[in-house]
């Protein structure tokens, strides 16, 4: 009997912001393959029953391809297996979750979406900075700084009234920031970039779209981070200060 496949969002690494429903997967599942960002919700998996397997992927460091990681849920689904495929964020918010999918469905497998919380707007939430206002932007665009600029219509992206949200986006930021002002984007953007968000080591920097590439390299960023163009940054001014995190409720 085949087995199904459950492609789960962890959210952006807290373990109260893990839903219900991948809960119950991740302690009723027989094999869990999991990404490496996230959290402390690889604390759960020691609860677990199941057999646990990082299959994560970072910057140039591959502990299994893309290509093993699909064969793998085939594989563990055909013998049978509840297989929960937990990444973090949402699956499908640049998790290739979709892609896994279609993979399962080639090969006759079901599957299951189970979302999360995305971190492109979790991360900035947490700090103060929401990424709709009705004062600013009206539109709220997604990007990830992997292939974007072979991909991207800059020129229309700049153009647009939109604040944009990138992901994976550290090692593009002098490119990607020259592209949107060399296509019209305002150099004054305000700009917030937070780095390793929902972790000890968060820190958020507040910037312009014209000194971003010299602000990344000064404060030697690194990845994983949020990056935020647009108005609603002006926000965490006036926010940041009573944003506050209790962890104690």
């Amino acid at each position: 009997m085949v087995g199904k496949v459950y492609i789960v969002g962890a959210g952006p690494g807290r373990k109260d912001l893990l839903t219900l429903r991948a809960y119950e997967l991740i302690k009723k599942a027989d094999v869990i393959l999991h990404d490496e960002l996230i959290g402390e919700v690889a604390d759960l998996l020691k609860e677990s029953k199941a057999e646990v397997i990082n299959v994560g992927k970072r910057s140039g460091r591959h502990r299994k391809s893309q290509e093993e990681i699909n064969e793998m849920l085939v594989e563990f689904a055909w013998k049978g297996k509840i297989v929960v495929r937990l990444k973090g964020g949402d699956p499908c918010v640049f998790g290739r979750g979709g892609e896994e999918a279609e993979y399962l469905a080639k090969h006759g497998i079901p599957f299951e979406f189970v979302p999360g919380i995305s971190s492109a707007i979790a991360v900035p939430e947490a700090v103060g900075i929401p990424v709709t206002h009705r004062r600013y932007d009206p539109a709220l665009v997604f990007i990830t700084g992997r292939e974007s600029r072979e991909r991207l219509n800059w020129k229309a992206l700049a153009e647009l009234n939109a604040t944009i949200v990138v992901l994976m986006g550290v090692g593009k930021i002098p490119d990607m920031s020259e592209k949107l002002i060399e296509n019209g984007k305002d150099s004054e953007t305000p700009v917030a970039v937070i780095e390793k968000g929902f972790s000890d080591e968060q820190r958020v920097l507040i910037t312009k779209l014209g000194e971003l590439a010299e602000t990344a390299e000064r404060e030697n960023i690194e990845a994983p981070a949020v990056i935020v163009i647009g108005g609603v940054v002006e926000l965490y001014s006036i926010l940041s200060e009573f944003c506050r995190d209790d962890e104690e409720l």
